[in-house]
């Protein structure tokens, strides 16, 4: 028998973090940062997720199929699922906002390297 799936969407989550750190570190493109974000959200999702998976398990519907008193027992814990789904939606309005940043520094500084943003530091 193989690795349960939990262990592999854990495996899989940190390993888009780590990517999307790589990338937000190593890379001077505005772009490129903001894809790095997006790794390491879409990670952190996955990671959510898995916490709340067990091997096994169904779906926490009670119906003929799940009794009330099998419910605690057999079924999936809904609430990671559940702040993946609005964590997702937030993802992506921050995801969206960073896209209008960038566009208006690319119209200011006619660059999306961060080299061209030296008078915007401290």
């Amino acid at each position: 028998m193989g690795l349960p799936v939990s262990h592999i969407l854990l495996a899989t989550g940190f390993l888009l973090v780590l990517i999307g750190m790589w990338g937000m570190l190593k890379h001077r493109n505005i772009l490129r940062i903001i894809i790095g974000f997006s790794l390491i959200d879409t990670g952190l999702h996955i990671v959510m997720v898995a916490t709340g998976y067990v091997t096994g398990h169904t779906a926490p519907i009670i119906d003929k199929a799940l009794g009330i008193g099998d419910a605690t027992s057999r079924a999936v814990d809904p609430i990671p699922a559940a702040l993946v789904v609005t964590a997702i939606v937030i993802g992506f309005s921050v995801t969206a906002v960073m896209l209008a940043f960038a566009i208006r520094v690319y119209d200011a500084k006619k660059s999306l390297s961060i080299d061209a943003l030296t008078e915007s530091k401290w």
